[in-house]
């Protein structure tokens, strides 16, 4: 039996088509791959952050409800709350080798409604060159902003 003409030239190679659509898939694949792979530190560091900032505010409107001052201050193996309940907020952090630019800040979160600017800058102690700050203008709640240099 022969082969007919065109079946020869089919077997020969690929189709631009089929190479486009392989192509195509295998830009997808990187694509994915590499939004997947974060650095962990930046997303451990972010998670502090934004935890802080989620904590900070707990204690503010505890402090305005009960009409006690709370201040927030770090601790060697972590931070506190004064003018709370002990054990009544978290006080280590979930990652250890978190910890501030600055070891004596302090910051107070109330009774009042109004506060004054405050801040605390986050780092890690893996991760050089990253920081985090979470911070309020004292009427906002507390925020997590990128560290200006």
């Amino acid at each position: 039996m022969t082969a007919l003409p065109w079946r020869a030239a089919r077997s020969a190679g690929f189709t631009l088509v089929e190479l486009l659509i392989v192509i195509g898939i295998m830009a997808l694949a990187t694509a994915g791959v590499s939004l997947a792979l974060r650095d962990t530190q930046q997303v451990q560091l972010e998670r502090e952050a934004q935890r802080l900032a989620a904590l900070l505010e707990t204690a503010r409107a505890r402090s305005r409800a009960s009409g006690v001052a709370v201040q927030w201050s770090l601790t060697e193996h972590g931070f506190q709350f004064s003018g709370l309940p002990a054990n009544s907020l978290p006080s280590q952090w979930l990652s250890p080798g978190t910890t501030t630019t600055r070891l004596d800040v302090r910051l107070t979160l109330g009774p009042e409604p109004v506060i004054g600017p405050q801040q605390v800058t986050l780092v890690r102690a893996d991760a050089p060159g990253q920081a985090l700050r979470v911070a309020t203008d004292g009427l906002r709640p507390f925020n997590v902003l990128a560290n200006d240099p």
